[in-house]
């Protein structure tokens, strides 16, 4: 199910030119790696701010008599941002959409008796994620004075006053959209999550999402340092060919093997950094990257079996090269043992964090539950959170030729 988000931000003087930058689209390189210029185009204003928003407000002042006394620090401003998820505006079309924001537009409208000519600015924006409305609108309230004269002036605290003035805003916005046929549940109380609502922006920042993507991609896979079959071969007579075809070179094409299943390891955790947009600091994984050490430690006992028989006939003349053979891979199996165990480890945790951080965001951004993230996720991106399931298609592609 989908929920009608609403949320509002306080704003001062020195804040809300760097709502107009972006709510206007006027900066030439957007910091918000989500912008998709091919899109911003498809925006469209409900109501548009014929200035800066500065310049608005001081021409408002002007031409209206408000009460009251402002600091260089006071409210003068309110941003409300009005949207739902992806799925509920592929849902409901093009049409629906725009409906819905020309609603939300109306509720405030009458919100607190506000009045439209309040309002400064109101932009649908189309090429930022799923559709959402910015709403920039100076808190009037309609009070008396001292003498009981009717009057207006800009107070954010008395037009936001009461500790459930957002769960009234919630309630009543809910009750707007659902009246208009809109299909949406009511989000979590603010009050009851006691939860603080970041904007991307500031999120990107907390997590290190900028960082964290740049260790993944920068994370390379390299062959381990194994003995040269062509260097060993200089010591190797005619007669223990057979050691090289038997012993050595199916020792180096599992390791080989091993290292392009890793391939698919590393894609893991590649795909799986798209959910985590917003996740933890990363410390750069190590270089080499093994996998399964049980099957490689299967495959060394088998052929150890097949060497004592051939040591029989070969003892004498080749024990000294078969130790310095054996130490060489014992060594290099301990050390695959414990880059296998720290990998698992990694992964187990990965996972584990993905999943605690998918809970989280559901309930710090009032988002829906997280079979639905993950659902739209996967619908929206054509990719599994299951890696294995991933893995699988990805597979399934390239071998019918699917693959891009």
């Amino acid at each position: 199910m989908s929920y009608a988000i609403v949320r509002n931000e306080k704003l001062t003087r020195a804040e809300i030119n760097g709502k107009g930058t972006h709510n206007d689209r006027k900066a030439k390189n957007h910091s918000n790696k989500d912008i998709d210029p091919t899109r911003t185009h498809l925006n469209y204003y409900i109501k548009k701010n014929e200035f800066t928003y500065t310049k608005e407000f001081d021409k408002y002042i002007k031409e209206n008599n408000l009460q009251g006394h402002l600091r260089s620090n006071s409210i003068i401003m309110c941003q409300m941002i009005f949207t739902s998820d992806q799925s509920f505006f592929d849902k409901i079309g093009e049409k629906e959409t725009k409906r819905y924001f020309d609603e939300c537009y109306k509720f405030i409208c009458n919100y607190k008796n506000l009045g439209e000519k309040n309002i400064i600015s109101a932009v649908v924006h189309l090429d930022e994620g799923a559709p959402h409305m910015h709403l920039m609108f100076i808190p009037v309230v309609h009070t008396k004075d001292k003498e009981c004269n009717d009057i207006d002036k800009i107070c954010a605290r008395d037009f936001w006053k009461g500790r459930d003035s957002y769960r009234k805003l919630q309630d009543a916005y809910f009750n707007h959209v659902k009246s208009k046929g809109f299909d949406l549940e009511r989000g979590m109380f603010v009050e009851d999550t006691n939860r603080k609502h970041y904007t991307i922006e500031e999120y990107k920042k907390i997590t290190n999402y900028d960082n964290t993507k740049k260790l993944l991609n920068e994370m390379k896979l390299e062959l381990p340092e194994v003995p040269d079959i062509n260097d060993i071969s200089k010591f190797s007579i005619k007669r223990d060919e057979k050691i090289l075809e038997k012993i050595i070179k199916p020792k180096d094409d599992l390791i080989k093997k091993l290292y392009k299943e890793n391939l698919s390891l590393n894609k893991e955790l590649s795909k799986q950094s798209k959910v985590v947009n917003e996740a933890e600091k990363y410390q750069k994984e190590r270089d080499k990257i093994l996998a399964d050490n049980k099957e490689l430690h299967n495959t060394v006992k088998n052929l150890e079996y097949g060497y004592k028989e051939k040591k029989k006939t070969l003892e004498n003349e080749f024990e000294d090269k078969s130790f310095n053979l054996e130490w060489q891979y014992k060594n290099k199996i301990h050390k695959l043992e414990k880059e296998n165990q720290h990998l698992h480890k990694v992964i187990d945790k990965f996972k584990e964090t993905i999943t605690k951080f998918i809970k989280w965001i559901c309930k710090k951004f009032d988002l829906p539950s997280e079979d639905e993230i993950i659902r739209d996720f996967e619908k929206e991106t054509h990719t599994f959170i299951n890696a294995e399931k991933q893995i699988k298609k990805e597979d399934r592609e390239k071998e019918w030729g699917l693959e891009k």
